[in-house]
């Protein structure tokens, strides 16, 4: 390995720890008091590709939320895998969580073609190398994965899901890694639409590697209010954030997330929050400087 290579590699695993730590899942356990770089929020990141993380950091973003399937690539080789690896060595900004986490067609969670063997596999691979990448947290949307087929009974939908969660929290904490379920709007799935549902699995499942992602988009989508998230709030882990009427970035369409906020400050709320939405580069300041100004106000 050639010595500038060393160098980079350094750094980014020394940035990298830096802000893991300050999100809250770095070398503190789920839970734990850490820094916090703003009033409400330990760090601040986006849905976004890594080859955007200089201009990114330039505006206020902390990490990157990046895919699954182009980052981790769990179908492919440790050989791609650790090529990706190495060509991310030098990335300004450290990469916390992974979304798009089941995607492939024939993986499924519910209904009589459940196949929890080859989605295990799928997880533990996608662990294991997050591991190496120094990140700490799997976004589980999976909305194809986990769509219900018609005629399949909830009940036997509900115990095949907590029996794959059951499964999955020991390998994700092998790796120390956090598996949050989101809720998704009816519109992308119909399976956990809302939030108080979602924390309802996850008590079930009873594992703390298995937490709950807060998403307010899909929230206010769904009619999910503060009293919904105050009511979750025992099994939150991560928040995502965007606008309700076009899933817009905040501040671009005015939407108050102060009402959410406040349960977030009354709960001592520790970790991050993530943008995910649409937006335009600049539109970017605005969007973290109305996260900021949002949770300073509560």
């Amino acid at each position: 390995m050639h010595s500038h290579f060393k160098n980079s590699r350094r750094s980014f695993i020394k940035g990298s720890a830096q802000i893991l730590a300050a999100v809250g899942l770095g070398s503190h356990a789920y839970g734990q008091p850490v820094p916090s770089k703003h009033k409400l929020f330990s760090a601040i990141g986006i849905s976004a590709a890594a080859e955007k993380a200089s201009y990114l950091k330039t505006q206020g973003i902390d990490f990157l939320t990046c895919g699954v399937g182009d980052l981790l690539m769990p179908d492919q080789s440790e050989d791609s895998f650790e090529k990706k690896r190495a060509e991310l060595s030098s990335c300004p900004l450290p990469i916390f969580a992974c979304n798009g986490f089941i995607r492939p067609a024939h993986l499924r969670c519910v209904g009589p073609e459940a196949n929890h063997e080859l989605v295990l596999e799928w997880a533990d691979i996608s662990f294991r190398r997050m591991k190496k990448l120094g990140g700490k947290l799997i976004v589980f949307g999976s909305s194809g994965a986990r769509r219900v087929p018609d005629g399949w009974p909830i009940e036997k939908a509900d115990a095949q899901f907590i029996s794959l969660l059951k499964q999955m929290g020991p390998l994700a904490a092998a790796q120390e890694i956090t598996v949050t379920i989101e809720q998704l709007r009816a519109a992308e799935c119909n399976y956990i639409n809302h939030i108080t549902r979602a924390a309802t699995l996850i008590r079930a499942v009873n594992h703390p590697n298995i937490r709950l992602l807060a998403d307010l988009y899909h929230m206010a989508v769904m009619n999910d209010g503060p009293a919904e998230l105050k009511a979750a709030m025992d099994v939150v882990a991560h928040i995502e954030i965007a606008e309700k009427a076009e899933r817009t970035a905040p501040g671009i369409k005015g939407d108050d997330f102060r009402p959410f906020f406040r349960i977030l400050h009354e709960a001592k709320y520790q970790g991050a929050i993530n943008i995910e939405a649409k937006y335009e580069d600049s539109q970017l300041a605005t969007a973290v400087r109305t996260i900021v100004q949002q949770a300073s106000e509560v």
